[in-house]
C-alpha cells in the first residue's frame, strides 16, 4: 500500500465525495480517484460503493479506515524521528468555545508537552467531526452529553448528506462541564424563550429542556440572545461562560429552572489512541 493512496482513501471516507476530498488534499479529483482505484486493486477489494450521493464505505472499507490512520500516524512518527521535525497537533473547536474554554485546555497541553506545536482551527460542528474522521484534525473540542458522541442530538456527518454509509468510529473524553442557566433581566419579560439558530449546541439543549409549547424567538446566536434578555425581551438558556459578568452586575438574574449541564468533550477517531494518548492526557490532566 502506498501512503498517498491511504491518505486519499482516508480523505474520501471523511469527506464523502472525491471532489471534497480533493479540495482538502489540494489535488485534482481525477488524482484522488486514481489513488483509491489503485488501492482497491492492490488489496483486491472494493472499498467504496459509488452512488449519486457520494462514496459509501463498504465493509472492507470500514475495516481499512479503522487501521489506515494508524499507518499514517506511524509514518509521520518515523518522518519526525528522521528529520527532527516537531510534532504538530491539530485541534478543532466551535467558535464559542475557542475564546471561552479552549485557552485552559491549550495551557494544560503547553505546560505538559512544550515540545508540541498546536494548530487551532475554528469550525462548525459538522466540519469538525468530518475533519476528525478524515484525519485532517487530530481532536475536536465540542459540547455534548450522554454516553456516545452525538448524545445531545446533533447530526453526524454521514447523516448530513456526505454519503458515508457507516458512522465514523469516534471515541471521546469529557474534560470539563458547561453549566447552563435560564436567565432574564430583573423585571423583564419571561417570554418568549430567546434561542440561537437551529443546530447550535445551546439551541439543542434548550429544545430538549423545554417542550414545544413554550414560545420561542430564534436569533442569530447566544450573544444576541443574551443581549435581548438584558433588554428585557424574554428569557434565555445560556452557558456559564457567557453569563458571568451580567450575573455579577445584576443585569441578568437566574430564574428557577433545573437547567442541564453539558460536557466539554474531546473527540477523536478510534484507533488513534497510540498516537494521541500522551496528548489527550496532557489536555485533560
Amino acid at each position: 500500500m502506498d501512503l498517498r493512496q491511504l491518505r486519499g482513501f482516508v480523505a474520501v471516507a471523511g469527506a464523502g465525495t472525491v471532489t471534497e476530498a480533493a479540495n482538502t488534499l489540494g489535488l485534482a479529483p481525477a488524482s484522488v480517484s486514481e489513488q483509491v482505484r489503485r488501492l482497491e486493486q492492490s488489496l483486491g477489494v472494493t472499498l467504496f460503493e459509488r452512488t449519486p450521493q457520494g462514496m459509501r464505505l463498504t465493509e472492507p472499507g470500514a475495516t481499512l479506515l479503522a487501521r489506515a490512520q494508524e499507518l499514517l500516524d506511524h509514518a509521520d512518527e518515523v518522518r519526525r524521528a528522521v528529520t527532527g521535525q516537531r510534532r504538530r497537533v491539530r485541534i478543532g473547536t466551535l467558535e464559542m468555545l475557542a475564546a471561552a474554554r479552549l485557552p485552559a485546555v491549550i495551557r494544560r497541553l503547553s505546560e505538559r508537552r512544550p515540545d508540541l506545536d498546536v494548530d487551532v482551527r475554528t469550525l462548525t460542528r459538522g466540519t469538525l467531526l468530518a475533519g476528525v474522521t478524515s484525519g485532517e484534525l487530530d481532536v475536536a473540542l465540542l459540547l455534548d452529553t450522554g454516553l456516545w458522541v452525538g448524545g445531545l442530538g446533533f447530526t453526524m456527518p454521514e447523516d448530513a448528506g456526505s454519503g458515508a454509509a457507516m458512522a465514523p468510529d469516534l471515541d471521546f473524553l469529557d474534560v470539563g462541564e458547561v453549566r447552563l442557566s435560564l436567565v432574564a433581566a430583573p423585571g423583564g419579560d419571561r417570554e418568549p424563550l430567546l434561542v440561537s439558530a437551529t443546530g447550535c449546541s445551546i439551541r439543542l439543549a434548550a429544545d430538549r429542556a423545554f417542550g414545544p409549547e413554550v414560545p420561542r424567538r430564534e436569533l442569530t446566536g447566544i450573544a444576541t440572545a443574551r443581549e435581548w434578555a438584558r433588554q428585557g425581551l424574554g428569557s434565555a438558556l445560556l452557558p456559564d461562560f457567557a453569563l458571568e459578568p451580567d450575573l455579577a452586575s445584576g443585569a441578568l438574574v437566574e430564574l428557577d429552572f433545573d437547567a442541564p449541564t453539558l460536557a466539554l468533550r474531546l473527540v477523536w477517531l478510534r484507533g488513534r489512541e497510540p498516537a494521541l494518548r500522551d496528548v489527550l492526557y496532557a489536555m485533560s490532566a
